[in-house]
């Protein structure tokens, strides 16, 4: 059984507005990245062509790292606009951005237009950002955080 005082500390957050500011783009476009490997949607080649993309880079087998990378960025988007237990998403989200900044990105350089890892990174320090926030204002960890 979970504790309640657990589940209080891994709901708290604060008032402000700021992360607010930053889980609702976040999340969509964490969202909008796992739609595209789930079901090809928005331009995405669905979790066939993203996991022979990621077995032909070493991360095997390819379909299930492209269903938990997927997954966690859909889902774990979504619960980032909803403001929902957001300190897990955060940590999971974190995690898939670190994979992909050492296994895809490191070797092109920096920048973007090279495919380098400044946006993977970007998206490592706002999930992490997160993480260490909570949700911040109209979120559903804040509401049930007061509740407890």
């Amino acid at each position: 059984m979970i504790s309640n005082s657990f589940l209080q500390r891994l709901l708290s957050t604060d008032d402000r507005a700021a992360a607010l500011a930053l889980r609702v783009p976040v999340g969509l476009i964490f969202a909008a990245h796992g739609a595209q490997k789930l079901f090809g949607w928005f331009g995405g080649y669905g979790l066939e062509g993203t996991g022979q993309f990621f077995g032909s880079i070493g991360l095997n087998p390819g379909v299930l790292m492209a269903l938990l990378a997927g997954a966690a960025e859909f889902f774990g988007g979504l619960l980032l606009v909803l403001g929902l237990v957001v300190r897990p998403a955060a940590a999971a989200l974190s995690f898939t951005m670190l994979v992909a900044i050492l296994s895809v990105h490191i070797g092109k350089g920096f920048f973007l237009d090279k495919g380098g890892i400044e946006y993977a990174l970007a998206l490592f320090a706002a999930s992490l950002s997160l993480l260490l926030s909570g949700a911040g204002r109209a979120s559903v960890d804040r509401a049930l955080s007061t509740e407890a």
